[in-house]
């Protein structure tokens, strides 16, 4: 990644910087480089690779070579109690560390600094929107002008010595005796941790430290290997991280036409609480071939991409079902072509999900497939959810979020999403285990709590859990089916029926308002009830429409066979499940078109990967 400029390289993190102060060989200051972006509406700091910035608390640290203003010009925008004390430490710092160097650069620094007091940033060519931005340091004319400080070859050595601080050791990922990182780097980019960034190894306290180890000794990697991990998931955490148009190509979807289409690529992704990055083994691979299979990935696993349709091909050429077929081919071992690029299934898939946890991260995903069982496990995640007939905004099968959105979050915000439960859910689909049973509770859980079972969501979710713990469960209306809680679900249906063409009016609280929950947990207190309106509702509805009355009461008829003699007092949690899918089938197949064609399978299908 440093070799293509996607991370810094050892020593170095990527920094927001706003300005570039250019001196000449004596140390004076002759004009100020602004190095923002002024592309949109305001002008931001943009990044650039600098020598690695110290962690700082309450104490004063100065960075290396460059600093925001209160350190290297000792000045700011607000009233600094401390800022003497900041520049001093970066005064002192850079006297000390420049004072043998006889690299022009580095003595045009030393003499600046030698010469420098606050009071002079009141004169030309310094400007007040530089206060409290970051700030690097040129000299006038290196390399026309744009070659910074810290990038001349002497300045080198003393980055490297200034990272070399901590304890030796061995170090656990490279197997290598050196110099032991003491702290971890920042990572930045994982929604909800602090904007700061927060550490993915950390031991702030004597209580978590063993064998006389303090801080990073007690999981010691080598400060190499630390500064590559932080340095290579800052970069894929951040949000403009190898975004690329890649050119897909329509032949395998219509032989005879070969246009590609542009699909935007994304290398992060959001699952619940959860930001999670993801990349392909460079082993031996092009960049092309890896970028594409990063693609895929993105596209199996994350929403659907909108915009990406092409009109000229029918309404099921949508990219969504492209990339449903590439991944059958992938699942099947046969490689796919996106481009000009050939994408083998046996490529190695990384993934990784990291939450915040205050100043920390925990990990909630790390799972390490080929493209090809990825593939096997994304096509098995959604015909395990496959239901029949699709809820709307369907697609091709849901992706994890948008299956949780719209199945366990209160009021479907995905800020409700309970956060253990992503992680859980997510693991399941890549490792292809059986889903979390809180997922089924959760599920059940919003039902009771006044979600509509008619969307086909939650019915959705339910089977999936159904289909890996419990032998699975019907696609699509299944008459044959005997199990009492599904048999009770499309019981509830058909009651329902009967009272609103009975009453044939809007009805402020319909049986599935007032007992939706109680009759799929306790059948036995709800159910004698509602039968006993529903013989009221046909009898009012013979008078009205003698049709309609005998359709619903041959329902009656035939779904109260499976049902038997008496009500059972409660169902377990997993027939609470079958009552809310069997309620779904019954209540769907009234409003499906008569020609409409039948469920493709009405009996427990989809368990092969």
């Amino acid at each position: 990644m440093a070799a293509r400029g996607e991370a810094e390289p050892a020593g170095f993190s990527r920094e927001k910087i706003g300005f570039a102060v250019v001196i000449d060989a004596d140390g004076q200051p002759v004009a100020v480089d602004d190095l923002r972006d002024s592309s949109g509406k305001r002008p931001v700091a943009s990044p650039r690779d600098v020598p690695a910035a110290q962690k700082r608390t309450v104490a004063i640290v100065p960075n290396f070579l460059w600093d925001k203003t209160a350190y290297a010009l000792g000045v700011t925008a607000a009233e600094g109690k401390r800022t003497a004390q900041e520049h001093a430490a970066f005064r002192d710092l850079h006297l000390d560390l420049l004072r043998d160097s006889d690299d022009a650069g580095l003595v045009a620094l030393r003499r600046f600094l030698e010469a420098w007091t606050p009071e002079r940033f009141a004169d030309a060519p310094f400007t007040p929107d530089m206060l409290d931005a970051n700030v690097i340091f040129r000299l006038e004319g290196d390399e026309g002008g744009m070659r910074a400080i810290h990038d001349r070859p002497a300045a080198l050595p003393l980055i490297e010595a200034r990272s070399g601080d901590g304890v030796s050791g061995l170090c656990l990922v490279t197997g290598v005796t050196g110099p032991i990182a003491r702290l971890h780097p920042a990572i930045k980019g994982v929604d909800g941790a602090q904007t700061a960034g927060a550490a993915l190894v950390s031991f702030n306290a004597a209580a978590y430290e063993s064998w006389g180890n303090e801080q990073g000794a007690n999981a010691p990697t080598g400060q190499a290997a630390a500064a590559r991990y932080g340095a290579a998931l800052n970069r894929l955490l951040d949000r403009s991280s190898r975004n690329r148009t890649q050119l897909v190509d329509h032949a395998n979807l219509d032989p005879g036409r070969r246009r590609p289409v542009a699909v935007r690529h994304r290398q992060r992704l959001s699952i619940g609480d959860a930001t999670t990055v993801f990349w392909a083994d460079a082993s031996g691979r092009k960049e092309e071939v890896l970028a594409a299979a990063e693609a895929l990935v993105a596209a199996g696993l994350g929403e659907p991409i909108e915009g990406d349709t092409d009109p000229t091909l029918g309404q099921d050429a949508t990219f969504a079902a492209m990339v449903r077929d590439q991944l059958e081919r992938l699942a099947a071992g046969r490689p796919v072509a996106i481009g000009t690029e050939e994408i083998p299934p046996g490529v190695t898939i990384h993934i990784l999900g990291l939450a915040p946890n205050a100043a920390r991260l925990s990990v909630r995903l790390w799972e390490t497939h080929s493209l090809g069982t990825i593939a096997q496990r994304a096509l098995k995640h959604r015909d395990h959810c496959r239901i029949e007939p699709p809820p709307r905004s369907w697609g091709v099968g849901p992706s994890i979020n948008r299956l949780l959105v719209n199945t366990v979050a209160a009021q479907e915000k995905w800020d409700n999403i309970p956060p253990l439960l992503a992680g859980d859910v997510a693991r399941a689909v890549l490792a292809g285990t059986p889903y979390p049973r809180t997922l089924l509770s959760n599920a059940i859980m919003r039902l009771r709590a006044g979600d509509s079972p008619a969307t086909g969501w939650h019915a959705a979710a339910i089977r999936a859990v159904l289909m890996r713990t419990e032998g699975g469960a019907p696609v699509g209306l299944d008459t044959e089916d005997k199990n009492q809680g599904y048999r009770l679900g499309r019981l509830f249906a058909v009651l329902e029926e009967a009272q609103e063409k009975a009453l044939d009016r809007e009805i402020n609280a319909t049986i599935r308002d007032r007992y939706f929950g109680a009759a799929s947990s306790a059948p036995a207190s709800v159910f004698p009830l509602l039968v006993r309106g529903a013989m009221n509702h046909l009898s009012a509805l013979r008078k009205k429409n003698i049709g309609a009355a005998k359709s619903i009461d041959g329902k009656l008829r035939e779904v109260m066979e499976g049902v038997g003699s008496g009500f059972p007092r409660s169902l377990r949690l997993e027939d609470q499940g079958r009552f809310a899918i069997g309620y779904y089938h019954q209540r769907s197949g009234r409003f499906r078109k008569k020609d409409a064609a039948p469920a493709e399978s009405a009996t427990t299908n989809g368990d092969s990967e």
